[in-house]
């Protein structure tokens, strides 16, 4: 897939693979959170008995970079699935959230 991808397109077909499946009536809010916090502690464990020099070279191996590249898509997956379904703008979301956090958190 060469075309620009967006975060509508991604979640047009997220939505399109799950309605293909008859997947919908299980990706309720909480089910997607479950489904994204599962997902999230499968990426943690790639890293989890690294030393921190080690994680940062854990893209060097191809088999553990595939494994990280997998999980990432998995938890954005179910992210994106879960803004889908309670009307959410994640990235207007995470623009506000960094509006707050300035302000919260001065630079010095």
């Amino acid at each position: 897939m060469t075309e620009h991808l967006d975060v509508a397109k991604l979640q047009r077909r997220l939505a399109e693979f799950a309605a293909a499946r008859n997947w919908q009536p299980y990706h309720t809010p909480k089910n997607l959170v479950s489904a994204l916090s599962v997902e999230a502690s499968e990426l943690v464990e790639i890293f989890q008995w690294l030393t921190p020099e080690e994680s940062t070279r854990v893209m060097d191996d191809p088999d553990s970079a595939h494994r990280v590249r997998d999980e990432v898509a998995d938890v954005l997956a179910y992210l994106l699935q879960l803004c889908e379904v309670l009307g959410i703008d994640p990235l207007a979301a995470l623009d506000a959230k960094i509006d707050r956090n300035e302000g919260r958190f001065p630079a010095p």
